[in-house]
């Protein structure tokens, strides 16, 4: 009784459009592109990567027909531009933002191995910035990944402006029944703050709404060094 979404991996267009189509036929209700690329050529401009992935996104939507959503990484020079090019190429969501997991040296056999992190909730803030300060401006839906383990990091998800909080890690570490113990949770903080639903938590905290405004931007590096002593 819930909407099934497909994750789809990769990066080059004739890959992705085939995988897409047999997604969408198996009865998806909607896809995600995880775009995770690690861009390492050195004669491969920002400019080019960035518009690999926004023919990527055209190539798809004239493929299918379901919805897309696009997640990308937090590496761009220029996160909101990106942001926006992919709302205009016809993205219905962003997820924000891909973990890139980084291999560890064995100092001992001299070889390259995997190593798994999970997230932790500090992780949570780095998302919550940019959908703060983005969401105002675009169309498509927001979503938060990476560093959703509690209630109150749903309840901070939403407050920014996304419409969904993803959840893994947590889910990992606890068991797929924690997802009824974040639920009740959130219903209880809803019911203590006086809220009714969910839907009034989006985008409360999000740039234009806050109290501060300039305190997601540059401001809070400086509020931040002087909270410091006090610590």
């Amino acid at each position: 009784n819930i909407p099934i979404i497909a994750s789809l991996n990769g990066y080059y267009g004739g890959g992705w459009v085939q995988y897409a189509r047999l997604i969408e036929s198996a009865g998806a209700d909607a896809l995600e592109l995880n775009l995770y690329y690690l861009p390492v050529k050195t004669h491969t401009s920002g400019a080019e990567i960035e518009q690999m992935y926004l023919d990527l996104i055209h190539q798809v939507k004239s493929t299918i027909n379901i919805p897309i959503a696009v997640k990308i990484s937090p590496y761009f020079s220029a996160m909101a531009n990106m942001l926006a090019r992919l709302d205009k190429a016809g993205a219905n969501g962003l997820v924000l933002f891909n973990r890139f997991y980084q291999p560890d040296f064995d100092i001992e056999t001299f070889t390259v191995e995997p190593s798994l992190s999970l997230s932790n909730s500090e992780e949570l803030r780095l998302r919550l910035r940019w959908v703060s300060l983005i969401s105002p401006s675009i169309k498509a839906d927001m979503a938060i990944t990476g560093g959703v383990h509690r209630a109150e990091d749903v309840v901070k998800c939403l407050l920014a402006g996304a419409n969904v909080a993803m959840m893994t890690s947590a889910l990992l570490k606890n068991g797929i029944p924690y997802l009824a113990e974040v639920q009740a949770n959130l219903h209880q903080w809803l019911v203590a703050h006086d809220f009714q639903s969910v839907g009034e938590l989006i985008g409360r905290m999000s740039q234009g709404k806050v109290a501060n405004p300039s305190a997601l931007e540059r401001a809070n590096y400086v509020r931040v060094l002087r909270t410091h002593d006090r610590d």
